[in-house]
């Protein structure tokens, strides 16, 4: 691989991450509209803007014909619950001024993703990911303690977003990044659609200003670009490096939370934030170790 396929591929990677940590800010411009409405829009304006990517590039025909494989269809259907519930959990807790919740969420997501692998797919565990899973379970006491409550959107989109991961590592390579998301939306559409004719009175899409609308529109665009970013990165770049950029988009998404949008940060609740970067960097150096042995050998 090239130099610069490879610098093509951190810049995509980075632009990816980045782009999913400023989203919080995007969610909270559609002004009056709840999270509902935007998650469903979320859903109808991914599934348009993925349709038009897939016949601009002429894949349209070649996708819908995977659907005969009833086992990819059910995973696409799986997938699409899994990321619904993701979505409406985290732009529920950004305008319900939650976003440094949501971050954690986030943070924790790779831990989550190991001990998935253990517990699903047998996987055995190298002694500095074990060493990450302790400073994860102490994180999580100090901060139901700082937090007075335990802190269930960071848990929910944790687990969400984790057995997604799983549920697409299943898929494999037998469709694209453009071709899942059409699939995960199209089976959401009809929840979307009841929702928003459920709402139809209150909605502010073509009730409220003109901005509003514009940026509900947008959603697609938003959320697949992004997405589109990460897989053309995951092809050409390490996954170490990957999973250092990872970390990214929750600590713009921290930074949004605590900087702009004045969300307390007791010291009880920084000490558990502490400990699982503490833990991350640990899974990093690892994970850098790990991928050096496998080269050697």
């Amino acid at each position: 691989m090239s130099q610069s396929t490879r610098t093509g591929g951190v810049i995509a990677g980075l632009g990816s991450y980045i782009l999913w940590g400023f989203l919080p800010l995007y969610f909270l411009l559609t002004g009056t509209a709840n999270a509902w409405e935007i998650v469903s829009w979320r859903i109808v304006w991914s599934l348009v803007f993925c349709v038009g990517l897939l016949l601009a590039t002429r894949q349209f025909r070649s996708t819908f014909a995977l659907l005969k494989d009833r086992r990819l269809a059910v995973l696409t259907l799986l997938a699409g619950v899994l990321i619904y519930l993701n979505w409406q959990f985290y732009i529920i807790a950004v305008v319900s001024g939650h976003i440094v919740q949501g971050s954690l969420g986030y943070f924790i997501n790779p831990l989550v993703t190991i001990l998935l692998g253990v517990l699903v797919l047998g996987e055995k565990l190298r002694t500095g990911q074990w060493i990450a899973i302790g400073f994860a379970a102490v994180a999580v006491i100090v901060l139901i303690v700082g937090y007075g409550e335990v802190p269930w959107f960071s848990f929910i989109l944790a687990g969400s977003f984790g057995v997604y991961g799983l549920v697409k590592n299943r898929l494999g390579g037998r469709i694209s990044a453009t071709g899942s998301l059409t699939f995960e939306t199209l089976w959401l559409a009809p929840v979307a659609a009841f929702i928003l004719v459920l709402s139809w009175p209150t909605i502010q899409f073509g009730h409220g200003d003109p901005v509003t609308t514009a940026l509900l529109i947008g959603l697609g665009p938003v959320t697949a670009v992004p997405l589109l970013l990460f897989g053309y990165a995951a092809s050409k770049v390490p996954m170490a490096w990957m999973g250092f950029m990872q970390y990214f988009a929750p600590t713009i998404q921290f930074i949004v939370g605590v900087v702009v949008m004045h969300e307390p940060m007791p010291a009880a609740r920084l000490a558990g934030f502490a400990l699982v970067w503490a833990g991350l960097i640990v899974l990093s150096l690892d994970s850098i170790r790990h991928a050096r042995a496998v080269r050697r050998t």
